[in-house]
């Protein structure tokens, strides 16, 4: 299974580099990156949707007839759906979200930008996000950009990953450490 992960990481990277390039010359770079992000969000919302791209029960046919129809709900643009039609050809939907994080990611290296991923326990209001991105820009002094998750189990407060640094002032955490000191204590 490890090396189906690592073929798959090698896979998913040379499919984006592709769609990187054809997006770059065709001056579609954001247009992709917004079209790639929504489609994201829906494989990431569904659990139907992440067992259908996993999947190789379903023919080739039956995955580019669904997602060119979850294409045409998006609107999205020719170079995108072109795109996902061949990786579907290719039954190499399995891959997909690993092809929409590089060709993301790539777009945010070249961009200098930094992708600090937060969770948190509730959603947060418009100026709250915009209080966190303002402080994590003088932090960090680049160009940041928020993945913002909503985990319930921390019960309160944020954690914020920054490449491999970590700031956790979630609840969950907290707790855990007292009930670790108390033990130590008794």
């Amino acid at each position: 299974m490890a090396s189906d992960e690592a073929a798959g990481s090698g896979l998913a990277g040379r499919y984006a580099s592709a769609l990187f390039e054809l997006a770059d010359e065709q001056k579609a770079l954001d247009q992709v990156a917004g079209e790639l992000s929504a489609l994201k969000r829906v494989i990431a919302e569904s659990e139907d949707m992440r067992r259908f791209i996993r999947s190789p029960l379903y023919g080739r046919e039956d995955q580019t007839r669904v997602m060119a129809a979850i294409l045409d709900k998006a609107s999205a643009g020719d170079l995108t759906r072109r795109f996902v039609m061949v990786v579907a050809h290719n039954r190499r939907l399995f891959a997909l979200p690993r092809m929409i994080d590089a060709f993301l990611a790539e777009l945010a290296h070249r961009r200098g930008e930094v992708t600090a991923q937060v969770m948190a326990a509730y959603d947060l209001s418009e100026i709250q996000k915009d209080a966190l991105l303002t402080a994590l820009r003088q932090a960090i002094g680049s160009k940041v950009k928020m993945d913002l998750k909503i985990d319930k189990g921390l019960i309160g407060g944020l954690v914020i990953k920054v490449g491999s640094r970590m700031i956790d002032t979630s609840l969950r955490s907290k707790l855990q450490r007292l009930e670790l000191a108390m033990k130590g204590s008794g």
